[in-house]
């Protein structure tokens, strides 16, 4: 299997509504296998989550809210 990276490109508003929703379906409902039936795509999902929380300093501004 090829490990390669990939490089997935997003404005930052972008990222910053996905790094939301990503939150709202897995911490807060706690509904990803309800949305995401296949085990195989929740460690990308994580992965995506993880970095997104690593590279947006707006997820932990106080004004998160109205900027979203």
């Amino acid at each position: 299997m090829n490990e390669e990276a990939i490089t997935i490109k997003l404005t930052r508003d972008q990222a910053f509504v996905l790094s939301d929703w990503l939150y709202q379906v897995m911490l807060q409902s706690d509904d990803l296998e309800g949305i995401v039936h296949d085990r195989a795509v929740w460690s990308p999902i994580y992965a995506i989550s993880g970095t997104l929380d690593k590279t947006l300093s707006e997820i932990f501004m106080p004004d998160y809210g109205s900027r979203l």
